[in-house]
């Protein structure tokens, strides 16, 4: 059975009862393009169970996506230190749901008004409305940031600090097409590479 994320229910919700009020009122054939919208709906929010990985020391993909930026760094607003940063930028078509890259306790969640450029662009992460999650480690501190994009308006995390988080649990969605910062501990050693495709509580991004 398709699994959806509750986020996206309202939206199926109003594309079945706009198919319904069309196909009821005007020809059946005029349904059809409030059908496909409904259709598209089901797809976009769909939440697969995903295969999280055994093994320690690792760090999975927050984001479906394609990988734009891998890069070391200084991230100075929660970390404050060298980190490496990963950078996911999500399509349409690609699951939205956001999920843990490693076990820890949520530290912080601060949502940052902003733009809604192009999400891929390096401005993005720091200009655009964003969320960011901080989470305390074993390995040291460890952000995933959800960035708002051009068409992506309503980022949503689900986990309040305080909470725990186990590698590839769910914790928030992206509502349509976005991008996503992972910002690791300066020693960890990469596991992939840009334009690389990748998914969400299954791949394997970085090692300790």
């Amino acid at each position: 059975m398709l699994k959806i994320a509750p986020e996206g229910w309202p939206f199926v919700a109003v594309a079945a009862v706009l198919t319904l009020i069309v196909y009821m009122i005007w020809k059946p054939w005029t349904a059809v393009l409030p059908f496909v919208l409904f259709l598209f709906m089901l797809f976009f929010f769909r939440d697969p169970d995903r295969i999280i990985p055994d093994g320690k020391d690792i760090f999975v993909s927050p984001a479906d996506g394609k990988v734009i930026l891998v890069r070391d760094t200084t991230e100075e607003e929660y970390i404050r230190g060298r980190v490496k940063q990963i950078s996911i930028f999500m399509s349409p078509f690609n699951v939205h749901v956001n999920r843990a890259p490693c076990d820890g306790r949520v530290e912080v969640v601060r949502h940052t008004p902003g733009g809604f450029s192009a999400a891929y662009t390096d401005e993005a992460s720091l200009s655009n409305e964003n969320i960011a999650m901080l989470l305390d480690t074993k390995y040291g501190k460890v952000l995933v940031r959800q960035v708002a994009g051009l068409i992506a308006r309503r980022a949503v995390c689900r986990v309040a600090p305080g909470e725990s988080l186990k590698r590839g649990q769910r914790y928030g969605i992206i509502k349509f097409s976005s991008r996503v910062d992972l910002y690791l501990p300066d020693d960890v050693r990469i596991q992939v590479k840009v334009g690389q495709r990748v998914r969400a509580g299954e791949t394997i991004v970085a090692s300790k």
